[in-house]
C-alpha cells in the first residue's frame, strides 16, 4: 500500500500523514519472513507471541465477538499478524465469512448489525478485514509500542433458535499469532545538537524523547549529499503507525537548494519518539548529511517548550489571600494571579502558554473512575491562553469502558461575542487555539466541542478510550474583535468520568464485564427488541403492549394443562395429574420471569424456574407415554421415578441439549410399542381394539404432537418466540390429553377423589370361600 498524502509545499518538500504497510496474503503465511529481515540486519531481531485459540460465535452483540490483547514491545519496526482459522465438528457445515477488527490501544469498536450509538458518541470506523476458513497475515510497519487488540467473529446471528441436536454441530476455530521485528541499536537524538548520519543499504532507526509541555518539534534535514544522484534521495518517517486511524507523518526531500524540515505541533508527551531515516539513492549509493558551519548537521531537532502556570489550592490561597471562596459551590475568583499568567511574563525564564489544573483520579470500581480538580473548583477559561486539564488513563484497564465528559458554563459570563472551544486529545493537548480549530496534534486528530451563549452544554462520550494520558484543553475565543476578550474569562464545571456502560445500559439492557485472561472489558446485552451500543436503538424494540400481550401468551397458554389435569383426575391417575399440575405452575411462572421488558414477576431464582420447568416438560412427556403402555402399577411406577431421575441428571449437564430429553422419551415410546405388539399378539387382535379409539384420540394426539415438535424444531425465531412457543404449549396440553388412556372398565369417575374424603366404607369380599367336607 502507498503512502497517502494530504498535501505538498512545493514540488521539493513533500509532507504526509503515512498510512501503515498493510499486506494481506490470502495463502498460508510464512513465519519465516520476518525471520529473513532480521537476518539480513544484525541491528534487528525477531520474537513471536501467541495466545489460546477460540471458538468464534455468531454476532447478536459485543460478546459475541472473541477478544484478544497483545502488546507490541517498544522498538519495533514490523509487526506481522498471522490469523489462522480452522474448523471443526461435522464435516457437512458450510464455509462462513469471518470479520476480523484490529486497533490500538483500545479493543475495537464495532457495528455489524448497524446500529445507533447514544447522542453525542464520538466513534472512528474500524480497521477490518473478512476472510473464509483460510490462513491469512497482516504486515505493519513500524507500529506503536503497547497493546493492540484482536477482535473476530462470525456473520450476524440468524434470529432462527436451533435446537441443540437437530442441526449440524459446527466449530469454527480462531488463533491470532503476532511477530515482531524490533531493533536493538537506536540512535538517540538530542533536542538541539546535531546528528550527522551516513546511509547506504540500511535504513537508519533514531529516537528522541518528547517531554512534558513540549509545545512544537522541528525536524530539519540540512547539507545532505550523494555520490550518484543530486538531491536529497531521503525518506524519513516520523512516528508509530495505529489502527484505526494513522498519523504517521513522511519526509521526503530531494530539491538540494531547499530547506527541508517537519514541524510537529503538541508532540506525544513523555514518551520516544520514532525517527526512521531510508535512502532512496539505490543499494550502493552513499547518502550522506553534511554540516554547515557549526551547527548544520545531518537532522537538526529543535524543541519549544512552553512553562505551564499550575493552578491548585495553595495557587488561589495565595493569588487571593483577601477574598473569601465557597469551596462547596466549586467558586472561583474571576481572575485568579492574572498579572502573573500574561504571554509577557518569564517566571522561571519561559512564557506561560498554558493554565495546567491537577485532577485527581478517584477509582471507585473495575473500570469506574471519577476524576475532579483538586480543589473542587471550576476551571477557569481564558483567551490568551488554554487551560489544561490531564486525565490519567494509562493504567491498562481504562480502555474498557466509555469516557463521559459534560461541560456546563454560566449563561451570565458567556456574552453573545465569546465561544469556548474545546479539544478532547489523546497524548498531548491540543495548544493552538489562537491559529487553528481543528484540534489535531502531531499524531491525534482531537474531539471538538463549544460552549455560547445558544449552548451551554456540551458532553462527549468516548467508547473504549484509548490507553494513554487524555487531556481536556479549553480556551474562550472571540468572533468578532479579539479585543474585547483580553480581559474576559469564563467559569466552566466539569464532570469527567469513565464508566464501564453509558446509563448501566438503560432500562432494556444489561452491563456485562467481560473477561480475556487478565484483561476486562464491559459490554450491553439488549433486551425487548433495543439495540445498539448502549441499548439506545429502539427501530426494532417491542412496546409495553407488545410485552404484556407476549407474557399473557406464554403464561395462559399454559392453562391448556387444566384438560389434562382433569382428565387424570376423573380417570384416578393422580401421578400424572400432579405431574401435569406441577408442568403448568413452573412453565407459567418462568415465562413470567424470563421477559426481556418490563412485564416480568420472579417468584424464584431465574435459573431455578428454567431447570423446573424443563424438569417438568420432559416428565410430562415421559408420564404420558408410559400411561399409554397400561404397564403393571409396580413396573410402572418403578420406571417413573426412574424417568425422572434420568431426566433430572441429563438436564443439569445440558439443559439444551435435544436428545437428553429425547433419549428417554424415546425408551418410553418402545416400551409402549413394545406392550401393544405383545397385546396384539396375545389377543390375536389390533390394540387398542376400538377404532373409535384411533380416530377420534390417537390420531388427532398424535397429529398435535407431531406439529408440536415441528413447530420446536423449525419454526421458532426470535420474532415469533412468544406465538410459536404458545402455540407449542397448547398443542403439548392438547395432544397430552387426547393420548391419555380411557379408564378401566370396574373403576368409577372421579373414583380417586372419592377415597380422599374421610368416613368409613364397607368392605365386601367377592372371594368364594371354599371348605372341605369330610
Amino acid at each position: 500500500m502507498g503512502w497517502a498524502g494530504i498535501g505538498t509545499r512545493g514540488a521539493a518538500v513533500a509532507v504526509a500523514v503515512a498510512g501503515p504497510l498493510l499486506l494481506l496474503l490470502l495463502a498460508r503465511p510464512s513465519p519465516a519472513a520476518t525471520g529473513d529481515i532480521s537476518k539480513s540486519d544484525i541491528r534487528l531481531v525477531s520474537e513471536q507471541f501467541s495466545q489460546s485459540p477460540q471458538k468464534l460465535s455468531f454476532y447478536s452483540w459485543y460478546g459475541s465477538a472473541r477478544l484478544f490483547h497483545f502488546r507490541v514491545p517498544p522498538d519495533t519496526i514490523l509487526l506481522r499478524w498471522l490469523l489462522q482459522v480452522s474448523q471443526g465438528g461435522d464435516p457437512t457445515c458450510a464455509k462462513v465469512e469471518i470479520t476480523v477488527y484490529f486497533r490500538y490501544g483500545a479493543p475495537p469498536v464495532i457495528n455489524p448489525l448497524g446500529t445507533s450509538f447514544p447522542a453525542n458518541t464520538s466513534m472512528q470506523p474500524s480497521f477490518l478485514i473478512k476472510m473464509l476458513q483460510s490462513n491469512a497475515s497482516i504486515n505493519i510497519s513500524h507500529p506503536a509500542p503497547g497493546d493492540w487488540f484482536v477482535a473476530a467473529h462470525l456473520p450476524p446471528s440468524s434470529q432462527k433458535i436451533e435446537v441443540k441436536g437437530f442441526i449440524p454441530t459446527c466449530a469454527y476455530i480462531f488463533q491470532p499469532d503476532m511477530q515482531v521485528v524490533r531493533v536493538v541499536e537506536v540512535s538517540i537524538l538530542e533536542p538541539n545538537t546535531p546528528f550527522p548520519q551516513t546511509l547506504l543499504s540500511h535504513p537508519s532507526y533514531l529516537k528522541i524523547f518528547v517531554p512534558e509541555y513540549t509545545q512544537e518539534l522541528l525536524l530539519e534535514l540540512q547539507g545532505c549529499v550523494s555520490n550518484r544522484s543530486l538531491g536529497c534521495p531521503v525518506h524519513l518517517t516520523v512516528g508509530s503507525a495505529t489502527l484505526p486511524s494513522n498519523f504517521q507523518k513522511v519526509l521526503t526531500c530531494t530539491d538540494p537548494t531547499q530547506t527541508c524540515r517537519l514541524l510537529l505541533p503538541s508532540p506525544p508527551w513523555d514518551r520516544w519518539l520514532q525517527v526512521t531515516a531510508k535512502s532512496l539513492a539505490g543499494p550502493h549509493v552513499l547518502v550522506a548529511f553534511s554540516t554547515v558551519a557549526s551547527l548544520t548537521a545531518e537532522r537538526l531537532v529543535l524543541l519549544s517548550v512552553c512553562r505551564p502556570w499550575i493552578i491548585n489550592f495553595h495557587h488561589l490561597l495565595q493569588n487571593s489571600p483577601n477574598q473569601s471562596r465557597n469551596t462547596s459551590n466549586g467558586l472561583l475568583p474571576p481572575r485568579p494571579g492574572y498579572q502573573d499568567l500574561g504571554r509577557s511574563s518569564t517566571v522561571g525564564g519561559g512564557p506561560f502558554c498554558l493554565l495546567s489544573y491537577q485532577v485527581m483520579r478517584e477509582d471507585m470500581d473495575v473500570v469506574s473512575v471519577h476524576f475532579r480538580p483538586l480543589d473542587r473548583v471550576s476551571v477557569l477559561v481564558q483567551s490568551d491562553m488554554p487551560s489544561v486539564m490531564r486525565l490519567h488513563l494509562n493504567t491498562g484497564m481504562d480502555s474498557g469502558g466509555s469516557l463521559t465528559i459534560s461541560l456546563w458554563a454560566n449563561k451570565s459570563v458567556i456574552s453573545n461575542n465569546t465561544l469556548v472551544k474545546v479539544c478532547v486529545n489523546a497524548a498531548s493537548p491540543f495548544l493552538s487555539f489562537n491559529t487553528s480549530l481543528n484540534c489535531i496534534t502531531a499524531f491525534f486528530q482531537g474531539y471538538p466541542l463549544s460552549l455560547s451563549t445558544l449552548s451551554r452544554k456540551a458532553n462527549l462520550i468516548i467508547p473504549y478510550p484509548e490507553t494513554d494520558s487524555w487531556y481536556l484543553s479549553l480556551q474562550l475565543v472571540c468572533l468578532q474583535s479579539p479585543e474585547e476578550c483580553e480581559k474576559s474569562s469564563v467559569l466552566v464545571e466539569t464532570t469527567l468520568s469513565l464508566v464501564p456502560c453509558l446509563n448501566d445500559c438503560g432500562p432494556y439492557g444489561q452491563c456485562l464485564l467481560l473477561r480475556r485472561h487478565g484483561y476486562l472489558y464491559a459490554g450491553c446485552s439488549c433486551k425487548a427488541g433495543w439495540r445498539g451500543w448502549s441499548c439506545t436503538d429502539n427501530s426494532t424494540a417491542q412496546t409495553v403492549a407488545q410485552q404484556r400481550m407476549a407474557v399473557l401468551l406464554l403464561t395462559l397458554s399454559n392453562l391448556m394443562f387444566l384438560a389434562p389435569i382433569a382428565l387424570s383426575v376423573y380417570r384416578c391417575l393422580l401421578v400424572e395429574a400432579s405431574v401435569y399440575a406441577y408442568t403448568m405452575f413452573f412453565s407459567t411462572f418462568y415465562h413470567a420471569c424470563d421477559q426481556p421488558g418490563e412485564a416480568v414477576l420472579c417468584i424464584l431464582n431465574y435459573d431455578t424456574l428454567q431447570y423446573c420447568d424443563f424438569l417438568g416438560s420432559g416428565v410430562s412427556i415421559w408420564v404420558t407415554i408410559l400411561c399409554m403402555a397400561r404397564l403393571k402399577a409396580a413396573l410402572k411406577y418403578v420406571l417413573l421415578l426412574l424417568g425422572t431421575l434420568v431426566f433430572a441428571m441429563s438436564l443439569q449437564l445440558d439443559r439444551r441439549g435435544a436428545w437428553n430429553m429425547m433419549g428417554p422419551c424415546l425408551f418410553a415410546f418402545v416400551v409402549m410399542v413394545t406392550m401393544w405388539v405383545y397385546r396384539c399378539g396375545h389377543r390375536r387382535h389390533c390394540y387398542p381394539t376400538s377404532w373409535q379409539r384411533w380416530v377420534f384420540y390417537l390420531l388427532p394426539g398424535i397429529s398435535m404432537a407431531t406439529v408440536a415438535i415441528s413447530i420446536y424444531a423449525s419454526m421458532m425465531t426470535s420474532g415469533n418466540y412468544y406465538y410459536t412457543h404458545s402455540i407449542w404449549h397448547m398443542l403439548l396440553a392438547g395432544s397430552t390429553a387426547f393420548l391419555l388412556p380411557p379408564r378401566d372398565k370396574h373403576t368409577e369417575p372421579w373414583a380417586c377423589s372419592q377415597k380422599l374424603t374421610c368416613h368409613y366404607q364397607i368392605c365386601k369380599n367377592h372371594q368364594e370361600e371354599l371348605y372341605t367336607v369330610t
